[in-house]
């Protein structure tokens, strides 16, 4: 009995720390989406200020072109980011699903009816409240 109060506690440490790892990269998501949206009226406003919106031109600002690159540069982050959070959310769907097996597993050696269905609803409401 005292191992699977273990493997129950490693499960429920598991899925919080997926919980996490997707709380933090939709974090650094908003931050990096914040930082390119002030890169992007930062390369507007050169490029207004200059008159020249071409970027091959020679006239082109480099500040411009400066904050064009590190723009691009977020933009491939917050994709790797999303692809980071796909994988994490799989993950974590994984990690419910053993959560659950060992749950049921628990309930049905002590013998007592399915109480934990809460704690399952609970999982799903925090699961759709990280998308």
């Amino acid at each position: 009995m005292r191992s699977r109060e273990t493997l129950l506690r490693l499960h429920r440490f598991r899925t919080e720390e997926r919980r996490r790892q997707a709380a933090d990269i939709d974090t650094m998501i908003q931050d990096l989406a914040k930082k390119y949206d002030e890169l992007d009226a930062h390369v507007r406003f050169e490029e207004t200020r200059n008159g020249v919106t071409d970027p091959n031109s020679v006239n082109y600002s480099m500040a411009a072109k400066a904050a064009r690159g590190r723009r691009d540069n977020l933009q491939k982050s917050i994709s790797e980011l999303k692809d980071q959070k796909a994988t994490v959310m799989s993950m974590l769907a994984d990690e419910e699903a053993d959560l659950r097996k060992v749950e049921l597993l628990m309930e049905k050696e002590a013998g007592a009816a399915p109480a934990s269905e809460p704690v399952a609803q609970a999982a799903q409401a925090h699961y759709t409240n990280l998308h």
